[in-house]
């Protein structure tokens, strides 16, 4: 299967953990996609710091630096050249050269992530979306939880186009228009030459839900069974006789990378704001609750079996 390795069928129990940010403080400094590993090696820079009670007045000493230099560090706001990772390694004390070599390939790993541009670094007033989209195009695969509406990777243009104008932020029909074909580019991911690998548990709600009305809604849930059999989509539906289940709080998305060194990030859009879950553990607890959800889920052809019954009644 090729979900095999990528969602493995159990995890430790544990309970979630939200970090929030300020999201538009974040995109000003620097690209979102390369401050995941970035933020990975800062921490990790950090931990080897504290191991050995050095301040970051001492180490930014040992780079000849200031103390603001270190700051970005090991937040993962700068990329970090290779002779700084050496010297802070130097000044730790790190003796592993297996450590030191791990070091140095995520500080590349950065360095080349930081470096890349995409389509979506256009988009016009599309706040955090720009910063998801940069996400979602370096990960090698998504799991999905969605309570009120199919996934934006499997949505038609018409659904798209009527969920964008019933949210009411854009009111201008070629913002519409605009915010409907980024949704459509997104969806290339799933069958280009290194496609993305996309695992979706949805509320039945969300397949009832008229969004657009009867006809729009018939052709969504058509084109639900034709992305499905996809070999890189999964898709289960939650039924309503599962009753009370571990993801009935929000909607959110998991963003796995194919690079071992970058953990998996959370990512959660709320009314008012918008959730980041980067650090590992918090994330791994996400992974949790989500597999509890998928195992109460139907099984994906019974999954479809319901989307086409939905249809037909439609």
């Amino acid at each position: 299967m090729v979900f095999e390795n990528i969602f493995p069928e159990r995890f430790d129990s544990a309970g979630p953990t939200r970090h929030t940010a300020d999201v538009n403080q974040r995109a000003q400094q620097g690209n979102r996609v390369s401050t995941v590993l970035g933020r990975k090696l800062g921490n990790e820079l950090l931990r080897l710091r504290d191991a050995v009670g050095r301040t970051q007045q001492q180490a930014a000493g040992a780079l000849s630096a200031t103390a603001t230099k270190v700051v970005k560090m090991e937040r993962g706001w700068v990329p970090i050249r290779d002779p700084d990772v050496r010297a802070l390694c130097d000044f730790y004390g790190v003796e592993d050269p297996a450590l030191v070599a791990s070091l140095l390939n995520l500080a590349r790993l950065d360095r080349e992530r930081r470096k890349a541009r995409g389509w979506w670094q256009h988009l016009p007033n599309s706040g955090s979306l720009s910063e998801y989209i940069a996400m979602e195009d370096a990960a090698s695969h998504v799991r999905t939880w969605q309570l009120a509406c199919i996934p934006g990777l499997l949505q038609t243009a018409e659904y798209a186009r009527a969920l964008v104008a019933g949210e009411g932020a854009w009111e201008d029909p070629d913002e519409i228009e605009r915010m409907v074909d980024v949704r459509l580019q997104r969806q290339r991911r799933l069958r280009d030459e290194s496609p993305l690998q996309v695992y979706a548990v949805v509320w039945e709600a969300a397949l009832r839900q008229l969004i657009g009305g009867p006809q729009v809604m018939r052709a969504q849930l058509a084109h639900l069974l034709e992305v499905a059999a996809l070999p890189t989509v999964r898709l289960q539906v939650l039924p309503f006789q599962a009753g009370a289940h571990a993801c009935a709080g929000s909607s959110f998305t998991i963003i796995g990378f194919a690079a071992e060194e970058a953990a998996d990030v959370v990512h959660s859009d709320t009314i008012g704001s918008t959730v980041w879950v980067e650090n590992e553990d918090d994330s791994s607890r996400y992974r949790i609750f989500f597999d509890r959800t998928a195992r109460q889920a139907l099984a994906p052809n019974d999954s479809l079996a319901l989307i086409d019954g939905l249809r037909e009644e439609l």
